[in-house]
């Protein structure tokens, strides 16, 4: 699966580990995010994401 880093902050998506402190299980794609999902670390919404 791809990752993908936050245009703003740097924050790398991996959807090897997830993001457990926000309800998202380890293996889930980027793709499948809610798309509330917002940057853990700035908030910023799943359209500041590129592909890595």
């Amino acid at each position: 699966m791809k990752k993908y880093i936050c245009e703003l902050c740097g924050y790398e998506y991996d959807p090897a580990v997830g993001d457990p402190e926000n309800g998202v299980a380890p293996g889930t794609a980027f793709e499948s995010l809610p798309e509330n999902w917002v940057c853990p670390l700035c908030g910023a919404p799943k359209s500041d994401f590129k592909e890595a």
